[in-house]
């Protein structure tokens, strides 16, 4: 059998009463782009730091590249890049960067590492004195600085502009090539469908949706509905009507639905005036919240 990356195997989590993880088994595949999605408190977070043998699990099994994530075998194949790494500040960004290559057997180039990173230009900079998006990018060096088989990215192109997250994709498409394997956590969804092989949904400590972003993105066959209204908007404007999610303000709705022309009709019947009115296909924003908040008290 092929090495995989990643193995869950029933693997639950308990914290007092609370049951994070509930039987969650998911296996990664080396060379895999897995964009792991859920709202706050899903579970998500506590599943990943199982992975990393941050956290022990209460029931099941983990295993990196057929190992406990605490063997030495896999921990040198993983790097990491999170929010907040909690690096020292005094220190340079080329000596932190030499700091963590020194824990891998075998680590890429501190040139290397620079350049991929967009920090060359930083190097002697100490990293109390970076912005927020040129500290990104130094997490982002650290997670790659040791040239591991397996990446986990936690939110990682928070704070950077749009240009730089451009050029973070084509460094992550690169890697890819190169047959790593990356496991993504982001609130940006457009960003998990333009990297990702596949999309597994986690919500209330289980794994509700599991597939490629287009597989996903059909399971919800509607369509979004956006306009902006004069008419002061409310919750009550919509009762009845055949929606599955809403995101209504006092002068802006969007909505997912099905039947978008039985919505517009009804609206136009009750008065509602629109403008910059929008109806367009379904993305993985609407897919997910279907999955994650499914009809939303919505009439169905």
């Amino acid at each position: 059998m092929a090495e995989r990356a990643i193995v869950l195997d029933h693997v639950s989590k308990q914290f007092g009463a609370v049951r994070a993880l509930d039987d969650v088994s998911l296996a990664v595949e080396c060379g895999e782009v897995l964009a792991f999605l859920g709202p706050n408190g899903a579970g998500k977070t506590t599943a990943i730091s199982i992975m990393l043998g941050v956290r022990e699990p209460t029931a099941g099994s983990v295993r990196i590249f057929g190992h406990t994530p605490h063997d030495l075998r896999a921990r040198s194949r993983v790097g990491v890049m999170l929010q907040e790494s909690g690096i020292p500040e005094t220190l340079k960004v080329r000596e932190l960067v030499n700091v963590f290559r020194s824990y891998y057997p075998a680590p890429l180039p501190a040139a290397d590492v620079l350049t991929r990173a967009g920090l060359a230009e930083q190097a002697n900079a100490r990293v109390g004195t970076l912005s927020g998006g040129q500290r990104q990018r130094v997490y982002f060096a650290l997670a790659i600085c040791g040239d591991p088989d397996l990446i986990f990215l936690d939110e990682p192109t928070v704070a950077l502009d749009v240009e730089t997250r451009q050029s973070f994709w084509t460094q992550m498409r690169g890697f890819v090539r190169a047959g790593k394997t990356l496991v993504l956590t982001t609130h940006y969804l457009e960003e998990a469908d333009a990297l990702a092989d596949r999309i597994v949904v986690i919500n209330g400590g289980r794994i509700i949706a599991d597939g490629s972003p287009a597989a996903i993105k059909a399971r919800t066959a509607g369509k979004r509905v956006r306009f902006d209204s004069d008419t002061p908007l409310t919750d009550d404007l919509f009762a009845g009507l055949p929606w599955q999610s809403l995101d209504c303000t006092p002068h802006h709705a969007t909505l997912l639905t099905s039947s978008p022309e039985a919505v517009l009709r009804g609206l136009f019947a009750r008065g509602v005036a629109m403008t910059n009115l929008e109806v367009t296909g379904a993305g993985l924003e609407e897919a997910f919240l279907s999955l994650t908040h499914p009809a939303n008290g919505a009439q169905t």
